[in-house]
């Protein structure tokens, strides 16, 4: 019998790092953006994804965001750290080390660049997997890593790996995430990567989604994962077409440029990243305004 269980189910959100005009980590709105997440009903958070602009921070940043997001959770969603690189012996030296108490799961995406083959992959995967015994969140997403990570490699890892609990799934490809969702033993789950794409991988078998869109309106992304996860389509579906231009116009120009011109709209941080990413053109800065009001009313 498997014992496997996955905790993170529902809306996981990939967490902005908010900067000030200086470009110093501003730790007060990373806790208004925490506290106004879960305060919204989302499930669980990710922090230092690549939502979070974690390849420009340096590892005492690292070490303070992780501890503020701590600080302002207190304990009422679990907390999942990306972990993950193109070098294996390194990604498994940093879990060996341990995580910050407090981490309840790894997000780990497949290694980017080198472009691995799929053996690559599954002993990338299984190697680091013996450096912590805390549930591993697979996360694929070919359009950031150079290679994609086929159904049958994610399910030969799941298999292999007992603590590996889920695939955060950003392929885009619906056939290869059923895939997944149909082979997949039991207590490994299939979560979207693309927020646009949640609502029918639900309905296909998905049990949530780690989001970028939903830290702007969790209130309505969170009800639409919680409709479609109870079998309410309908219901599903009017927070689905509710979000679906804003979420398409948070990824015309690139992430996190759109969720972060958008939580800056709603007062929650400035609209600042770190080079080499830019802010938002004024013209999308314009459009996401307007989107975000209406959302607002949507809410109200």
């Amino acid at each position: 019998m498997n014992a496997r269980v996955n905790p993170f189910r529902g809306t996981g959100i990939a967490l902005v790092t908010p900067f000030t005009a200086s470009h110093a980590v501003d730790y007060p709105a990373l806790k208004r953006l925490v506290n106004h997440c879960i305060e919204g009903g989302v499930d669980f958070l990710v922090a230092l994804g690549t939502t979070a602009e974690t390849a420009t921070l340096s590892p005492e940043e690292k070490h303070q965001v992780i501890e503020t997001i701590l600080e302002a959770s207190a304990g009422r969603v679990p907390v999942v750290q990306g972990v993950g690189g193109n070098d294996s012996a390194k990604v498994a030296s940093e879990l060996k080390a341990g995580l910050t108490a407090g981490i309840q799961g790894v997000l780990s995406v497949s290694p980017y660049y080198n472009k691995p083959t799929q053996e690559g992959i599954y002993r990338h995967f299984c190697f680091i997997a013996e450096a912590t015994d805390l549930p591993i969140i697979l996360y694929n997403v070919p359009g950031r890593t150079g290679s994609n990570m086929s159904a049958a490699t994610t399910l030969r890892i799941a298999n292999a790996v007992p603590h590996a609990v889920a695939i955060k799934e950003a392929s885009g490809n619906l056939e290869q995430s059923m895939e997944i969702i149909h082979g997949a033993p039991a207590g490994f789950d299939v979560l979207s990567g693309d927020d646009n794409l949640t609502l029918p991988l639900i309905a296909c078998g998905a049990h949530g989604v780690i989001s970028v869109s939903g830290q702007g309106f969790p209130r309505t992304f969170s009800q639409m994962v919680r409709d479609a996860r109870q079998g309410n389509m309908p219901e599903a579906q009017k927070g689905h077409y509710a979000m679906l231009q804003f979420t398409q116009q948070l990824f015309a120009e690139g992430n996190p440029g759109g969720i972060k011109a958008a939580l800056a709209h709603l007062g929650i941080l400035e609209n600042e990243l770190r080079l080499p990413l830019w802010p938002v053109s004024d013209a999308l800065r314009s459009a996401l305004h307007h989107s975000v009001q209406q959302l607002k009313h949507h809410e109200s």
